[in-house]
């Protein structure tokens, strides 16, 4: 069964006469009865009672009349979608998001991206590297943005988009706030709030273990928002990257001695097509300007 025999057997239901049909169908009428009679041969009924220049539907066609109508309808509709979705008209994009990357930077791209492929609908799903790594393989992400220590999953093929800088994070008026720089030692002695979803825990953890520096913590919490909020009431500090400190009363110095610097990266399955509205975002991502405006940036009295 093709979709011409179908538009054929459709235009002759609305005029019940052949000659009309075809002229309706822009073809010749034998090869608008050909394309009939091979339909009624597929579905093994007559379709039609032929009376000279008269026709009529039979029982048999009025039954598959609903049925070829709903065919052509979900045809006409996928190629709808089809055009829409390759001039990225109504392109979904589903799209995973470390969840210690910071919002307030990562907003500014998504706004700047909206405004150029407004047809682009994107879904922003949360979580931790290992599942976004599950998500990605499944094929319910595109694409993520994500920082490990570590090389990523072998299926995996990432592009590096930014680098950040590990500091304390610590409130307005502590006195760390005087000084340009940090060292790692300076957590000890202090009140830590572990965030308990950070990627780059573990590695910290191991570097202050290896320095015989000993971290005291007060309160962990796998909700970003909360360290920052107890951050900037001067409950405690805690490792952060630099673009992810966004509260106010919150303070960031990066650390040295040794510094701690991750790598966020636009990941998606190695091999596996992209569509247009992927390669898009792709592209936005890897031109926009990232690191506009650090933190590093802003004013530092002396270390």
């Amino acid at each position: 069964m093709e979709m011409h025999e179908i538009r054929y057997f459709l235009a002759a239901c609305r005029t019940l006469n052949f000659h009309r049909a075809a002229e309706l169908a822009n073809v010749t009428q034998p090869a608008l009865t050909r394309a009939i009679q091979k339909l009624e041969a597929e579905l093994g009924g007559l379709l039609f009672h032929r009376e000279r220049n008269h026709v009529q539907l039979t029982d048999f066609g009025r039954l598959m009349r609903s049925h070829l109508e709903e065919i052509l309808r979900r045809s006409e509709a996928a190629k709808e979608t089809a055009r829409g979705f390759l001039k990225l008209e109504a392109a979904p994009l589903a799209l995973g998001v470390m969840c210690t990357i910071g919002p307030l930077r990562f907003v500014g791209f998504l706004n700047a991206f909206h405004e150029r492929h407004p047809g682009i609908g994107i879904t922003v799903i949360e979580g931790v590297p290992g599942r976004l790594t599950e998500l990605l393989l499944e094929g319910k992400l595109d694409v993520a943005l994500m920082a490990q220590p570590g090389p990523f999953e072998k299926r995996l093929r990432p592009e590096s988009i930014y680098s950040e800088r590990f500091g304390l994070a610590f409130c307005t008026g502590h006195p760390f706030e005087m000084r340009n720089m940090l060292h790692l030692s300076d957590v000890e002695g202090e009140p830590y709030l572990d965030r308990i979803n950070c990627e780059y825990s573990h590695h910290i953890d191991v570097l202050c273990g290896e320095r015989g520096i000993r971290i005291t913590t007060a309160y962990r919490s796998e909700r970003e928002d909360w360290i920052m909020a107890m951050v900037a009431a001067g409950m405690g500090v805690c490792f952060a990257p630099e673009f992810s400190v966004c509260l106010p009363g919150v303070c960031h110095r990066p650390v040295a001695d040794p510094g701690v610097v991750r790598e966020v990266s636009l990941v998606s399955v190695a091999r596996r097509t992209s569509s247009p509205a992927v390669r898009a975002f792709t592209e936005a991502v890897c031109n926009y300007e990232w690191t506009a405006g650090t933190i590093a940036e802003s004013t530092r009295v002396s270390e």
